[in-house]
């Protein structure tokens, strides 16, 4: 039997490791990211043999490869179908165009892939652990939900979510602050950077060091592995997969995570066409890949996809280091990746509010598809891409759809005259009592809030 595969940290100063410590580690202990020594590959056969199949046959048949050495695989299988019992849409929009919805689990959000999955890993490896585990997360909308609802009632683990209420929609808000028992939720009145640099300075902190802290953030590889399954679930089920026909595949980014998933099912050896990378008006990536200085943009951009507005994403500093570049944890460049095979891969276009809203109604009045606004970022993003390329035109193609419209009511009437259904994931949430703490921009009074909350247990 093969050895497991280890990850390494994107600052490359603290040894390689295992999956089991990755995962229940979050962040390297020198704040790098962790990325796999090698991508495992997926065979043309393996790819044929999927093609049909259930999309918790596709996720066992990725994530054991990963997961080989660290969990049983028949105990992977069951995760798989326990994690994955709901439908994932391929919906067709025009000719070999499709929308893949991802905003069908329990808390209608793409984020319910990578946390139901994280959540049933850490349970297992938790069994023969003596002490608690601290998931710290922080979230610009849908993340804070998904990992709320995927590890409540989770035994030895307490959830703390930080999150931007201003930037957040009531629905999203909600599905976070309604949950209580081992999920306590704290808003903080500044930005998702704010929250996302707050997470990370605790994992650094010696003052915290005694309390076992982890992230379900997507600094955490055990977020990336599960979302690069519904690239090859969209690939097996609309590509000519004997023919290893490529797709194009267009991603809505914002911390560059879900981006990330693509990034690592393409190194695997998923037939792709260029990867098309959408952001809202947090245009730094764009302007980074046509650039080639990358410049933050503090404070970041408010735009109504809001799960989006991230002005540094964490995730580019994987995207930097598969290109075989360095960017430390501060978001300098210490070492250029090869930009032209980035530009080569990658299309990378910033779409702002003006165009998102025309966008929604546009998809409406001719298709018939109701788009919410992160899912509207992508579907402009693809229709540039093949404006510019038309020799794309007539291949198989597919955006990603990242959350349920009816997250987004207010905006969607307004635009549609429609309000969308909704599902059952969100029936009844405003009448749910809700109760979240409250704290400012700052890493001190967090931290000393932190320290006081596990104390008391």
């Amino acid at each position: 039997m093969p050895d497991p595969i280890r990850f390494y940290s994107t600052n490359r100063n603290v040894p390689a490791i295992t999956l089991d410590e990755a995962l229940l580690q979050g962040q390297a202990g020198d704040r790098g990211l962790f990325l796999p020594e090698a991508f495992p590959a997926i065979s043309a056969d393996e790819l044929v043999s999927m093609a049909g199949r259930s999309y918790s046959y596709v996720a066992h048949a990725i994530l054991r490869k990963y997961t080989l050495g660290v969990i049983d695989d028949a105990t992977l299988k069951s995760l798989c179908e326990d994690a994955y019992d709901f439908d994932v849409p391929l919906e067709r929009v025009s000719g070999r165009l499709h929308l893949m919805r991802l905003d069908r689990g329990p808390t209608a959000s793409f984020k319910d892939f990578a946390a139901r999955m994280m959540a049933r890993w850490m349970s297992v490896l938790m069994r023969e652990q003596d002490d608690e585990l601290v998931i710290l997360t922080a979230t610009s909308g849908d993340t804070g939900s998904a990992v709320a609802h995927a590890y409540h009632g989770v035994e030895r683990m307490r959830v703390v979510v930080l999150f931007p209420p201003a930037e957040v929609s009531g629905r999203q808000r909600k599905q976070m602050t309604t949950i209580g028992g081992n999920v306590t939720t704290i808003g903080i009145d500044g930005q998702f950077d704010d929250c996302q640099a707050m997470v990370k300075r605790a994992f650094a902190d010696p003052a915290l060091k005694h309390i076992r802290l982890t992230s379900a953030n997507s600094i955490n590889i055990g977020r990336l592995l599960p979302q690069s399954v519904y690239y090859v679930y969209a690939y097996v089920n609309l590509a000519d997969v004997a023919a290893q026909e490529p797709i194009t595949i267009c991603v809505p980014s914002g911390n560059f995570g879900d981006m990330m998933g693509a990034i690592i099912a393409r190194r695997m050896g998923l037939p792709t066409q260029r990867l098309i990378i959408a952001t809202n008006a947090n245009d730094e990536v764009p302007r980074y890949l046509e650039t080639g200085r990358y410049e933050k943009i503090t404070p970041s951009r408010v735009c109504i996809s809001n799960a989006m507005n991230v002005g540094h994403p964490s995730n580019l500093a994987r995207l930097v280091d598969v290109y075989g570049g360095w960017m430390d944890e501060t978001g300098v460049v210490r070492r250029q990746p090869d930009l032209e095979a980035m530009r080569r891969d990658l299309y990378a276009i910033s779409i702002d509010d003006d165009e998102t809203r025309a966008t929604i109604k546009e998809a409406y009045d001719r298709h018939g598809v109701i788009l919410e606004p992160h899912g509207a970022v992508g579907w402009a993003g693809l229709e540039h891409y093949l404006r510019d390329h038309p020799e794309a035109a007539g291949r198989s193609a597919v955006s990603v759809e990242t959350a349920h419209p009816a997250k987004f009511p207010e905006e969607i009437q307004r635009l549609i005259g429609v309000e969308p259904e909704i599902p059952p994931s969100l029936a009844g949430l405003e009448k749910k009592p809700e109760s979240y703490e409250k704290l400012a921009a700052a890493y001190e009074p967090f931290r000393d809030w932190l320290l006081e909350w596990v104390r008391k247990g």
